[in-house]
């Protein structure tokens, strides 16, 4: 099993949530971030165990993920064009 350092666990997070802010940008939407939200830690929060920033990773990419099936209408096909 491969396990995380705390600083590549923060960095990971921190690219996660200039995805999230990248993607609403682009989509004009809001990504549903509660649970990130309610974690109360930020990348920037490096004093946060690595275990809160797992938690946050994982609830960002669930907001990220699940805000993105929402919009796909039709499966996308695995073959290239």
């Amino acid at each position: 099993m491969l396990t995380m350092k705390k600083q590549e666990l923060i960095h990971l997070h921190g690219l996660l949530a200039e995805v999230r802010e990248h993607y609403e940008e682009m989509a004009d939407t809001d990504v549903e971030h509660d649970e990130y939200v309610s974690l109360g830690v930020r990348p920037t929060s490096i004093h946060k165990s690595k275990t809160d920033h797992k938690a946050a990773v994982f609830a960002l990419a669930d907001g990220i993920t699940d805000e993105m099936n929402t919009e796909v209408k039709e499966p996308v096909s695995a073959a290239a064009d």
